[in-house]
């Protein structure tokens, strides 16, 4: 059985065609009438208590959402997360604890493996520039000396990289480490005590050695027994909180 076409329903508009002009005209003109009468009921002393409850309203805006501060991290592999799963390193553990205090912080981590001293100065500025951080963290140096670059040359970055940093706006924190003996005592002594320089002539906050509790246990170290394993990240970020804390000004 065929069957015909479905019906369509077309659903013309309709007019309302009671009124003349003239009544449409008397109906706009009370209507225009009575914005009138609500413009001329807003005196100047009505705005300003509406500007004034607008700007309360601004000025109680929960600190939440307001601009976090930022703390920027500049590192190599032990701040990089090398060989660890994503989020286990301290600079994630970091960022966990700070979401527990009301004050807002972003952690921005610009840690690379392998970055020298050269590398961290060259790429400092830019990132200061976009991310404008309250609080810097150099952890840089130990590929220099792992390489046996001339001692000078990383202070000299060090120290560049500690005076852009406070002409930004931001505090430091340099973060010192040691080298094993094999280098040479004189050159591994030397690497060591440019940090504590560096840190009273700039006038920074300084951790000494940021591998404390963990360079003589084999246990907490990778493979590799260079870079510090998954169950170290939390000790890294003990080393580091006593220095760190003071400068955050936690609520």
């Amino acid at each position: 059985m065929v069957k015909g076409p479905s019906t369509v329903t077309t659903v013309f508009p309709k007019f309302d065609t009671s009124k003349t002009v003239l009544d449409k005209l008397v109906d706009m003109t009370g209507q225009l009438n009575n914005v009138a009468k609500l413009i001329s009921w807003i005196q100047p002393r009505h705005i300003v208590m509406v500007f004034a409850l607008l700007c309360m309203t601004v000025w109680n805006t929960p600190s939440s959402l307001a601009a976090p501060s930022k703390i920027l991290v500049l590192g190599d592999s032990l701040s990089a997360e090398y060989g660890l799963p994503r989020g286990a390193g301290w600079v994630a553990l970091l960022e966990k604890r700070l979401s527990k205090y009301p004050s807002s912080w972003q952690v921005i981590n610009a840690s690379i493996s392998g970055e020298t001293t050269a590398g961290g100065k060259t790429r400092l500025q830019k990132l200061l520039s976009t991310h404008q951080p309250h609080i810097v963290i150099i952890e840089l140096g130990a590929n220099d000396a792992l390489r046996g670059l001339q001692l000078q040359a990383t202070e000299n970055n060090l120290k560049q990289m500690i005076e852009q940093s406070k002409s930004s706006g931001a505090k430091v924190l340099l973060v010192g480490m040691r080298i094993p003996p094999n280098y040479g005592h004189d050159y591994s002594r030397q690497f060591f005590l440019l940090f504590d320089k560096l840190a009273k002539a700039n006038q920074v906050s300084y951790l000494p050695f940021f591998l404390e509790k963990i360079a003589d246990k084999n246990e907490l170290f990778q493979a590799d027994r260079i870079h510090p394993n998954t169950q170290a990240q939390s000790i890294l970020l003990e080393n580091i909180w006593p220095q760190l804390e003071p400068m955050l000004q936690l609520k």
